[in-house]
């Protein structure tokens, strides 16, 4: 990419997956295939492109996490252990770039209307969305606008922030 476009302005580390499985029921192979993708892939990225935005004193860095990493989520505890780690990633990485005006911020969509949630069964559907404060799943889209938001000029001087798109289930003090 680099090598078409001469430079990376943007780079958003988008990847997530799970399936929702007890603790004690998961092994190493579960344990790797949600690490790699949720954690460690967008560290592995952020390591190819950074030394470029870097140079050119420049970018923006936005991670999707999850609300499951901000506060924990029944049936995900490996994944929300992952994405607890990009949290903290994203935070430490954000004050080390920041001196490279290359900020770097995370997105935390909560129960977002995807062809994953599909596959949940619609009693446990039905008592996700009694839950949020909005009735309602999240769409795709109001996550990309607060991906778009942190990659825009707007959020100059954002950085190190974490944006919970959740609909409100899991406001904190």
């Amino acid at each position: 990419m680099q090598q078409r476009f001469g430079r990376v302005d943007i780079l958003v580390n988008g990847a997530g997956w799970s399936k929702n499985t007890p603790f004690v029921q998961t092994d190493d192979a579960f344990w790797d295939k949600v690490l790699n993708l949720n954690f460690i892939g967008p560290m592995r990225l952020t390591k190819l492109l950074l030394p470029k935005m870097i140079e050119n004193k420049r970018g923006r860095i936005v991670n999707i996490s999850s609300d499951a990493g901000r506060v924990g989520s029944l049936g995900e505890t490996v994944y929300s252990g992952a994405k607890a780690g990009l949290i903290g990633f994203t935070k430490s990485l954000a004050r080390e770039c920041a001196r490279y005006s290359i900020t770097v911020n995370c997105v935390c969509p909560g129960p977002t209307d995807t062809p994953l949630l599909a596959e949940v069964e619609q009693k446990y559907l039905d008592a996700f969305v009694k839950a949020i404060p909005m009735r309602r799943f999240g769409k795709p889209e109001e996550v990309a606008d607060a991906v778009v938001f942190f990659s825009s000029p707007q959020a100059d001087y954002i950085t190190g922030q974490v944006l919970s798109v959740s609909g409100g289930l899991t406001m904190v003090g």
